[in-house]
């Protein structure tokens, strides 16, 4: 067996590999519910690593009502109706995925958020301009309603989103409705972070860098405050600088270190505008993808100073099959291997994304009164080898493995609650 086809595995089998303890009186157990002041579930004995309260060490975490309501060295087990045993792993805030595609039967390559959760470890997924203002509005009742996971999104300057893939969205720029798109934003302010724009000449062809113009007066326009716009970037056409320089602080650059033509790194040296792009406070955001992440690109880009703000994994039907595998743990990992220490890769995909989302402040921690977003990971160390989206390979020593997941106190697989609902 190869060894993509063993993380594959891995990842398969991960959520068998903790045990589930019984908790109080069998009637209460049965129905899922703690004794009073106890916890409708006690994950125990992880070692919990929460960059947003710089805390790093073996933790019980107490969940009542979907939220987290303690988390000491050691809680009373007794006091549960149901418990994970943890030890050994590694609990993190629910991972946070910026940029992810998550508008199936809609978007073209777009798939289900929570049919991804046992390969990617994420509690929060932002669906990064899969709808556009004509098709908003089923992402936002069909999709995002009933989803278990939380959802954000990007709304696309082109009015049909990415429903045309892979034919390019904005060869014709008279998709690019700037009304429409600042409408849906201002509608949507819980759901809504602003406007996606590819920017890669086979999406453009002769339009050159209009979409993102009109993304941002679109963003501007709607009225939201802080309304940003994501900037995806593969072979962008003419001068990348230029493009650069329209990103306003708080805007995304994505696919920040692509290698698939016109890149942010040129003959080994980071252009003057990225940097400077970075400086003013543009987020600088990974973006891996089936296409988007080279090893050759991402390592003078950070030494030279375009260090990432947040990782992300660019997940759809395409690149989730592409030999660089791009869960999110995965991508995580890759940047273990780039030198990074897993408190900051871990806060790179829980607090940082949390606070661009900006819509809960207790969104990407593990504080009293959180929703219960956790991810358990296991953090194996062995010779692996990472591959990016240009065939690179790299050798590292840590994987980070998903092994359980739980959206608002409730597991994805064991322990179940009965009834069942979120």
């Amino acid at each position: 067996m190869d060894h993509q086809r063993r993380k594959l595995l891995q990842y398969t089998l991960g959520a068998a590999a903790l045990p589930v303890i019984g908790g109080v009186g069998s009637s209460l157990a049965q129905q899922g519910l703690s004794a009073p002041g106890g916890y409708d579930l006690l994950v125990t004995g992880a070692r919990v690593i929460d960059p947003s309260q710089n805390l790093d060490a073996v933790m019980d975490i107490g969940i009542r009502n979907g939220r987290i309501v303690d988390i000491q060295k050691e809680l009373l087990r007794d006091k549960a109706a149901q418990q994970i045993n943890a030890s050994g792993k590694i609990i993190t805030p629910g991972l946070v995925d910026l940029h992810a595609h998550t508008y199936p039967q809609a978007s073209a390559i777009g798939l289900p958020a929570d049919e991804l959760v046992p390969f990617t470890a994420t509690t929060t997924y932002v669906s990064a301009g899969d709808a556009g203002g004509n098709n908003f509005s089923a992402f936002k009742h069909y999709i995002q309603a009933q989803a278990r996971s939380r959802m954000f999104a990007f709304v696309h300057i082109s009015s049909i989103g990415l429903a045309g893939y892979p034919v390019g969205e904005m060869r014709n720029i008279d998709y690019a409705n700037i009304d429409l798109a600042a409408r849906v934003v201002n509608e949507n302010p819980d759901l809504v972070l602003g406007i996606k724009v590819r920017e890669t000449l086979d999406v453009v062809g002769e339009n050159g860098i209009e979409p993102l113009r009109r993304a941002r007066e679109a963003a501007e326009r709607s009225g939201l405050k802080g309304a940003r716009v994501m900037c995806h970037i593969g072979n962008a056409p003419g001068d990348l600088s230029k493009l650069l320089d329209l990103l306003r602080p708080g805007d995304i650059l994505t696919h920040a270190y692509s290698g698939a033509g016109n890149n942010t790194v040129q003959n080994g040296k980071l252009i003057a505008a990225a940097l400077e792009a970075k400086k003013r406070g543009v987020i600088i955001d990974v973006g891996h993808g089936g296409g988007s992440f080279d090893f050759t690109v991402a390592e003078p880009a950070i030494q030279q100073g375009l260090v990432p703000d947040t990782i992300s994994s660019d997940l759809h039907a395409f690149s989730g099959n592409s030999p660089s595998i791009p869960y999110l743990p995965n991508v995580m990992s890759k940047f273990l291997t780039l030198g990074f220490s897993l408190n900051q890769v871990i806060a790179m995909s829980t607090n940082r994304p949390a606070a661009i989302i900006n819509r809960d402040p207790l969104l990407g921690t593990l504080k009293k009164n959180a929703s219960a977003d956790i991810s358990i990971l296991d953090l194996v160390e062995k010779p692996v080898e990472w591959l990016d989206t240009r065939g690179n390979k790299r050798p590292g020593m840590y994987s980070l493995v998903p092994v359980q997941t739980i959206r608002a106190g409730r597991p994805f697989g064991r322990p179940f609650v009965a009834p069942f609902g979120y």
